[in-house]
């Protein structure tokens, strides 16, 4: 008894440092949404949104979700019917992730990893490729099957299917293939689908800080967004991750980057430009300069969750912002493959409740700003981890107006259509941290 209950609680201290337990977005009354087309209200789902519930063991993690994030979700424009729907599903990681020491494993279709908040990661490829002998691309659940050789980019072709937050279902299936962020706020906008819905997403990109942590791949090393540390050592300041990946100089689809004789691919051109298909892309090592990725797209390094350093990969986007390949992980991972979804948990486990917040609410954390339609839009510029509650106050201190930005998503808003000109206060508080900001209040 003396053992099991010294086991207990050194499980129980292990569970208060360790990410892969403590990072997860945990929530049991906030439902997901969904938006129409042409309609930019967003319909409810009555879906439980983000993680439900996290347990552990000796070696495990147990991660249940429904794979609903709480940012809305759609309109999918490429005539998608599924809308995201519940997986119900228990993600088996390990706790103490190993490096792979044998021949690298190639990433999956389907999930290959799991944001923090229950959605579902994907690798770069869709399911979709270049059948020789039909001279076309084929594939996915009624298409029948290309050879596997040449395999369509899904960034690429299927970003009209993405909605604002660069995410589209696959069979009910919600997930991502590259950084959670939304379309309007790159800096070269390449996708209008935000024009008529809010800029969500799990996190907005701000360069001035590390990204944060936002998922774990399924060989349970976490994976972060778009900036870190350059150095690996946790030096040399803030700066964008680099792809270690270029496109190949070709304009005939015949060889591999390694130089192996392939069945051929169609010829690059406008119908299938260069980057149409992953193997379109070459890895060029870049020894001496950290912020570039290895051919997993990541890098051990230090991050603010491991100060003693960890294998992490990254999000990567070129300098405008945009996706850039592979994405996040691939094209083989970089450990041991033993994550997996699972019917039940089958070993005894401790659940972990989330600890409160001391994320930092301050003037660099939000974007305040009008819209044309007398909206007071409050935009994050990082990861919300907890609930925040927003109160507009007038100089008298009557509260008149409020409005909650949840978890896991980056924007809300308050009407103010009905109020005077002049000096307002705005308060915005995670329960823990208060950061208030007076702003003026001046119609044309």
């Amino acid at each position: 008894m003396k053992y099991l209950l010294l086991l207990i609680s050194a499980c129980t201290a292990f569970s208060q440092t360790n990410p892969i337990i403590t990072s997860w977005l945990q929530n049991t009354t906030v439902t997901g949404s969904y938006y129409m087309k042409n309609n930019p209200t967003a319909i409810s789902n009555n879906i439980k949104a983000n993680v439900q519930l996290v347990r552990y063991s000796a070696n495990n993690v147990y991660v249940s979700s429904n794979g609903i994030p709480s940012y809305p979700t759609g309109p999918f424009q490429d005539g998608n019917p599924s809308q995201a729907q519940s997986q119900n599903g228990i993600y088996r990681f390990p706790l103490k992730a190993l490096k792979n020491e044998g021949t690298p494993v190639k990433t999956t279709m389907g999930n290959i990893g799991l944001f923090i908040n229950g959605v579902a990661l994907f690798d770069s490829r869709d399911g979709v490729s270049w059948n020789n002998a039909q001279q076309r691309v084929v594939g996915g659940p009624i298409m029948g099957k290309g050879d596997g050789i040449w395999n369509r980019d899904a960034i690429v072709a299927e970003r009209i299917g993405f909605d604002c937050s660069k995410g589209h279902p696959a069979m009910g299936n919600y997930h991502h293939h590259q950084n959670p962020s939304a379309f309007k706020l790159d800096k070269k906008v390449i996708y209008d689908v935000c024009s008529l819905y809010d800029a969500e997403g799990l996190y907005a990109i701000n360069p001035a800080v590390h990204s944060p942590l936002i998922g774990f791949a399924y060989d349970g090393f976490p994976v972060y967004g778009a900036y870190g540390f350059k150095n690996a050592d946790g030096t040399g300041g803030i700066v964008r991750m680099q792809s270690g990946y270029r496109l190949r100089s070709i304009t005939e689809r015949t060889l591999y980057a390694n130089g192996t004789d392939v069945t051929d691919g169609p010829p690059v051109n406008g119908t299938y430009p260069l980057g149409y298909f992953n193997e379109d892309y070459e890895f060029i090592s870049h020894p001496g300069e950290d912020d570039y990725m290895d051919i997993h797209n990541g890098r051990f390094c230090i991050t603010p969750e491991y100060p003693n350093g960890t294998y992490a990969y990254f999000c990567t986007v070129d300098e405008q912002w945009n996706s850039a390949f592979p994405y996040a992980v691939g094209p083989t991972f970089y450990g041991s493959i033993v994550a997996a979804k699972v019917n039940q948990v089958s070993e005894p486990v401790e659940t972990y409740t989330a600890t409160t917040s001391v994320q930092e609410l301050n003037s660099n954390a939000f974007t305040i700003f009008f819209a044309s339609n007398d909206l007071l839009i409050i935009q994050a510029n990082d990861l919300i981890k907890e609930r925040v509650n927003i109160m507009l106050y007038d100089l008298r201190g009557n509260e008149v107006g409020n409005a909650i930005l949840e978890q896991g998503s980056t924007i809300s808003h308050i009407d103010c259509s009905l109020m005077y000109d002049g000096v307002y206060a705005l308060r915005i508080s995670n329960g823990n941290k208060t950061y208030q900001q007076e702003f003026f209040i001046k119609r044309k």
